[in-house]
C-alpha cells in the first residue's frame, strides 16, 4: 500500500484522481486549503480508513504540517501536487499572488520531498506553457514562451523540478495538461472551463457568449482520463525526468462545441460574441505519441461521451 499526498484534492481534477487512488487500495492524504476546491469533491471518501484530509496552504510551512501526517497516517511515499492558482485572468490581474500560489508553494513542496526522500513527485504542468507560434499539433519538444503569468510560473517549476532531479536525485515527471474537463468542473468560478460555463448556459437555456470569433481550438481530454495518467505517472518509476502532454489529439473549435452543447441538451440558448481575452491561445492540440510511449495512455472516453456525462452532472448542480 502506497501512501500518496494529493495536494489539491479537493478540486476538480484532484478529487478524481484521490477516487481512483483509493479504489486501487492506496493510502490518500488531501492537503488543500479549500480556496477554490469543495469538500463536496470528496464526500464520497469520507468514511473510507485509508483517507486523511488536511486543511493547509501549499504555500505556507508546510513541513510541520506534513510531518504531523505521517505521525498519524506513515510517510509520504509519493506526492501529486495539483494545488494551484489556475485562472489566467486572475494571474495577469495579479501576477505576485500567482507566484506566490505556483512557484514559492511548489519549491516549498520540492524541499519536503527532497528531505524526507519522497520516491517520487507527479505535476500537474499545463499546455499554457507552449508559444502561441508555435506549429500545431504541439508536441513536447515545441517551442514555450507563455503568454501569461500562469503559463510562466507552471514553466518555471518545470525548471525547479529538473533542478531537484540533477542535484538531489528527486524523480518526477510532469504532465502538461490540454483543456481538461468532466463532472465537479464548477460552472461559476473564476477557474471554470468552457465545457462546464457552455453546458451550464445550455442546460438553462441562458446566452452563451463566445470570446473572439470562434474559430480558435481546443483539445478537450475528460477528467478520468486525466486521472489515470497521472495517477500512472506517479506510481510508476518510469517516465522520470519526462515531460510528458497529455490530452487527445483531437482539434474541436469553440463554436462547434456551442452548437454541440445546445443540441445536446435541446437547449434555445442564444449564442453571442464578445472581444478576444488577452492570454488566451489561438490553437491548441497534442500530439499523443510521448503519453502513449511512456504511460501506455489513451484516452478511454470520448468526446461525445464526455459531453453526455458532465451534462449530466451539471443538470444535478442546476
Amino acid at each position: 500500500m502506497t501512501h500518496v499526498l494529493v495536494t489539491g484534492g479537493a478540486g476538480f481534477i484532484g478529487s478524481h484522481t484521490v477516487d481512483l487512488l483509493l479504489s486501487q487500495g492506496h493510502r490518500v492524504t488531501v492537503l488543500d486549503d479549500l480556496s477554490t476546491g469543495l469538500m463536496a469533491n470528496l464526500k464520497q471518501c469520507e468514511g473510507n480508513p485509508n483517507f486523511h484530509f488536511v486543511k493547509a496552504d501549499v504555500a505556507e510551512d508546510i513541513a510541520e504540517t506534513l510531518d504531523q501526517v505521517a505521525a498519524i497516517v506513515g510517510p509520504i511515499d509519493r506526492i501529486i501536487h495539483y494545488a494551484a492558482q489556475t485562472a489566467v485572468p486572475l494571474s495577469m490581474d495579479d501576477p505576485a499572488s500567482d507566484v506566490r500560489a505556483n512557484v514559492i508553494g511548489s519549491v516549498k513542496l520540492l524541499e519536503y520531498a527532497r528531505r524526507n526522500k519522497v520516491a517520487k513527485v507527479a505535476f500537474a504542468s499545463s499546455s499554457a506553457v507552449y508559444d502561441d507560434d508555435a506549429p500545431v499539433p504541439v508536441n513536447e519538444k515545441s517551442s514555450v514562451r507563455p503568454s501569461s503569468p500562469y503559463g510562466i510560473d507552471k514553466l518555471v517549476v518545470e525548471f525547479y523540478l529538473d533542478y531537484y532531479a540533477r542535484l538531489f536525485g528527486l524523480k518526477y515527471t510532469a504532465l502538461r495538461f490540454m483543456n481538461v474537463y468532466g463532472p465537479r468542473q464548477d460552472s461559476k468560478s473564476w477557474y471554470s472551463g468552457v465545457i462546464s460555463i457552455f453546458l451550464d448556459r445550455a442546460a438553462s437555456n441562458t446566452p452563451i457568449t463566445i470570446f473572439d470569433d470562434g474559430e480558435q481550438t481546443r483539445d478537450f481530454v475528460y477528467v478520468t482520463d486525466v486521472a489515470a495518467a497521472v495517477t500512472k505517472a506517479c506510481l510508476d518509476d518510469a517516465a522520470h525526468g519526462e515531460i510528458i502532454n497529455i490530452g487527445t489529439g483531437e482539434e474541436v473549435s469553440i463554436n462547434t462545441l456551442a452548437k454541440l452543447a445546445i443540441d445536446l441538451a435541446g437547449s434555445t440558448s442564444v449564442i453571442s460574441y464578445a472581444p478576444a481575452r488577452p492570454g488566451d491561445i489561438r490553437r491548441s492540440v497534442t500530439t499523443m505519441d510521448k503519453a502513449r510511449a511512456l504511460l501506455a495512455f489513451a484516452p478511454k472516453v470520448s468526446f461525445a461521451d464526455g459531453l453526455a456525462h458532465t451534462l449530466n452532472w451539471v443538470r444535478t448542480q442546476l
